[in-house]
């Protein structure tokens, strides 16, 4: 029997303007945050299709089970995260392109491609969450702490539950796929593709989001995209988007190291991510929401008193 808790969180975001830069002490990192709300709309729209189309083959109880807490976890983040990107879009109205634009990667993909091949993409993915999450979920107190408290409280609840259902993806594919190597050889494709739609967001915000409000070109976290520039500031200088700093410039390079080498670990055949060193601000997080304390406002609610603002379905 799956372990998972489907929770569904209100965070307010129709209550107040939500600022792009939304940790002014980290502006690369609000706006990488950001893109990651656009991909997960995007990104678990297609699990949530993916595993209503899975159901007629899903034989094994148990796995059935998984897959549908899995799939009711990952429908809550998608409405979620499209609560925060239409905060941005209200400001920000030429940004619903932008979202029309990765919600249509997603859906092409859903099209012109077989199940086996999104569940090779879903597995790949979800197996870096738990090393990536965990290097930003043990820096909190720079990367979360210092922002607006509702969009922090969305990123470590989403962060946390993948942290909880980060074997979820593999057993789906195990059970219907069971390829290991497939699954491998389909990676450098998968996250080519993850890439495409994090710059189509980033670009979308270097057009439609003021520098002044951005602070930042939210392409910098591209390489790539970094060397152009600085040949720009060279001859061009008036062409460039902005500063260019990264988002994880104030954390160790040893612990982004670690997280590095847990990302390729992750695509290892029989990698099983039971066994990952977990964020210690995962088991606070469950402890608090179990005591019924509100983790919408993890930083400013009063948390003396337990108050039953998130609704479990």
């Amino acid at each position: 029997m799956t372990e998972l808790q489907p929770r569904k969180m209100d965070f307010g975001f129709e209550d107040a303007d939500v600022p792009f830069v939304w940790n002014p002490q980290n502006p690369a990192w609000s706006s990488m945050s950001n893109a990651v709300s656009f991909l997960a709309v995007g990104f678990e729209k297609m699990i949530v299709k993916l595993i209503m189309q899975l159901k007629p083959v899903l034989t094994d109880p148990e796995v059935a089970q998984e897959a549908v807490a899995f799939m009711r976890q990952e429908g809550h983040h998608s409405t979620a995260h499209r609560q925060h990107v239409k905060a941005l879009i209200k400001q920000y109205p030429g940004l619903q392109n932008t979202l029309d634009a990765v919600i249509g990667e997603f859906d092409l993909l859903t099209e012109a491609t077989s199940r086996e091949y999104r569940l090779a993409y879903t597995a790949d993915l979800e197996a870096t969450f738990t090393p990536v999450f965990k290097l930003m979920l043990d820096n909190e107190a720079t990367l979360f702490r210092p922002g607006d408290d509702r969009v922090a409280s969305l990123f470590l609840w989403h962060f946390v539950e993948e942290v909880e259902h980060r074997s979820s993806a593999l057993i789906i594919f195990n059970s219907v796929v069971g390829n290991e190597l497939y699954r491998m050889r389909m990676a450098p494709s998968i996250f080519a593709h993850v890439m495409k739609v994090i710059r189509i967001a980033c670009a979308g915000f270097n057009q439609h989001v003021p520098l002044a409000d951005r602070r930042v070109d939210s392409l910098s976290m591209f390489a790539s995209h970094r060397a152009k520039q600085k040949v720009l500031q060279s001859f061009a200088p008036y062409l460039t988007k902005g500063p260019m700093p990264r988002a994880f410039d104030g954390l160790s390079r040893r612990e982004q190291l670690t997280a590095l080498a847990g990302v390729v670990r992750s695509q290892l055949p029989h990698h099983d991510p039971t066994h990952e060193k977990l964020p210690e601000l995962a088991h606070r997080w469950f402890e608090r929401y179990d005591a019924g304390y509100d983790c919408t406002r993890w930083y400013t609610a009063d948390q003396s008193q337990a108050v039953p603002t998130a609704v479990n379905q």
